[in-house]
């Protein structure tokens, strides 16, 4: 066999060495694309390739380009866990950006964990970052900051005491639920009325006659899918329930919108996101109406964020190695993203506070935002 000379050898390592550098890095990606919620899986769809596409036009990360591996999760939380599966067994995948119902992140949470995988989450169900799983980290604020928003801002700012809450009863209606009865609490006032509904229901009339019933004078809501508040939105104006609303971000998300239109007008919401909360957030919802045709919403921003946020991760890090990746996330300081300003705290939370919206008749009215310590 003929002998190859060291020199060329060499040189055609060093050529294959530059080859393997320049693959391209693998973000992972577990969707909504198809079943109850693949319109909002869309959103967060398009919120990443966004981002995407302004990183690799920059340059990309480390002087490779980003590469999208995306699994369907069929809106399910089984789809969830066997998605995370399929992408954790592959290998070569750097990090994930999960997908935002909180009940899909708790069923798949023990494959996260087992993949040492950084995991970027939107459930904002609390107890998600704090169950010993050192690879999730989470581009929104948690329930514990939404529910004081929303008992802050019906109990001094709209001067309303007795309170009815709605909630799905999946992990994030649940969590939500009880925080804000928790917030409610140390402001002294104990809700009327408590109750839960199913996902995906489709007669709220049982619940609205509830709500008429106890003489509630505001209604708290934590709402999963936004067809559902479109559905009670409709059935509680129909029965005659015109008190004031404060709710989750999903009664201002766009299929809400478009599903319920002057059913819900007058209502208000806490939202992470907000299209004219400043600077930031109009020049995101300019890049991605003009790339879509369409305003953003919170499926959007949070994943376009994540993307943004995991690739100065890996740039900070200067490698694709998940523990380098996790220690700088742990060390971020103050990004601007378009959900707010990022510093993660030792459980993975990044955000820390909410804005408070208005529908002021199918507009959607930026009113304040109310930041909190890192908890």
């Amino acid at each position: 066999m003929r002998k190859i000379p060291a020199g060329l050898l060499l040189g055609a390592l060093a050529v294959a060495g530059v080859a393997a550098a320049a693959d391209p890095i693998r973000i992972g990606v577990v969707n909504e694309i198809t079943g109850a919620q693949a319109e909002a899986g869309q959103f967060t769809v398009n919120g990443i390739k966004l981002a995407l596409e302004e990183i690799n036009k920059s340059g990309g990360v480390l002087g490779r380009q980003l590469e999208l591996r995306i699994e369907d999760n069929a809106s399910t939380n089984p789809g969830t866990v066997l998605a995370f599966s399929k992408l954790a067994s592959e290998g070569g995948i750097t990090a994930i950006i999960g997908p935002i119902r909180s009940t899909q992140i708790q069923a798949a949470s023990p494959t996260i964990a087992k993949s040492g995988i950084p995991t970027m989450i939107g459930g904002t169900d609390s107890s998600l970052t704090h169950v010993n799983n050192r690879w999730v980290f989470r581009a929104r604020p948690n329930d514990s900051y939404s529910s004081r928003v929303i008992a802050e801002f019906g109990v001094n700012t709209l001067k309303l005491k007795k309170w009815a809450i709605v909630h799905s009863t999946d992990a994030f209606g649940s969590g939500g639920k009880a925080a804000l009865v928790a917030a409610l609490k140390a402001a002294g006032v104990e809700p009327v009325l408590v109750q839960g509904y199913t996902n995906n229901s489709q007669d709220f009339t049982p619940i609205v006659l509830a709500v008429k019933k106890s003489g509630a004078d505001i209604l708290g809501t934590y709402m999963t899918n936004s067809p559902d508040v479109g559905i009670f939105s409709k059935q509680l104006r129909q029965l005659g329930v015109s008190i004031p609303w404060v709710g989750s971000p999903s009664i201002i998300s766009v299929t809400a919108l478009n599903l319920a239109g002057e059913a819900l007008y007058g209502t208000y919401a806490i939202a992470d996101f907000t299209t004219d909360a400043n600077d930031v957030t109009k020049a995101f919802t300019k890049k991605y109406k003009d790339k879509y045709g369409i305003n953003p919403d919170t499926f959007a921003s949070w994943a376009y964020d994540s993307l943004h946020v995991l690739s100065m991760a890996v740039k900070s890090a200067g490698s694709t190695d998940p523990e380098a990746i996790r220690k700088a996330m742990l060390a971020f300081k103050g990004y601007q993203g378009v959900e707010g300003n990022y510093q993660f705290d030792e459980n993975g939370d990044g955000l820390h506070g909410y804005n408070v919206v208005k529908n002021d008749g199918g507009k959607i009215v930026f009113m304040k935002h109310v930041e909190f310590p890192p908890q």
